[in-house]
């Protein structure tokens, strides 16, 4: 018999009873959360929980807050930068050339004392 369990598929608490057995549910609040997109979301709040001021859309991931006529925009993206482009924004291409020469006088002077450069 393979992968034979008298659980599987169960999951731990369930059983015959269902809520009852777990007592009363809090009372729950809905609010109205709108996007950019105007797609609206209703997450269930517990009455004395606070609600908070956004919220994720579930359906294109941008903030939403409760003020339908006024939503919050979507985040600004900032372009991928490249390590190159981090570093020229360090350095000068004078401070570059001057970087790249030391380099290559080092690598000159290992050649002319025979060391082996890989």
């Amino acid at each position: 018999m393979v992968g034979g369990s008298a659980i599987r598929g169960s999951r731990v608490g369930a059983g015959p009873m269902g809520e009852a057995e777990r007592g009363d549910t809090a009372p729950r609040t809905q609010v109205s959360f709108f996007c950019a997109n105007k797609h609206e979301t209703r997450p269930a709040f517990a009455m004395e929980a606070e609600i908070p001021e956004t919220w994720d859309c579930p359906r294109c991931g941008l903030p939403a807050n409760t003020d339908a006529d006024n939503p919050p925009p979507p985040p600004k993206t900032t372009p991928y930068k490249t390590h190159l482009a981090y570093v020229k924004e360090r350095r000068s291409d004078s401070e570059a050339d001057a970087i790249l020469a030391e380099a290559l006088e080092l690598l000159r002077d290992r050649r002319a004392r025979g060391e082996v450069i890989y």
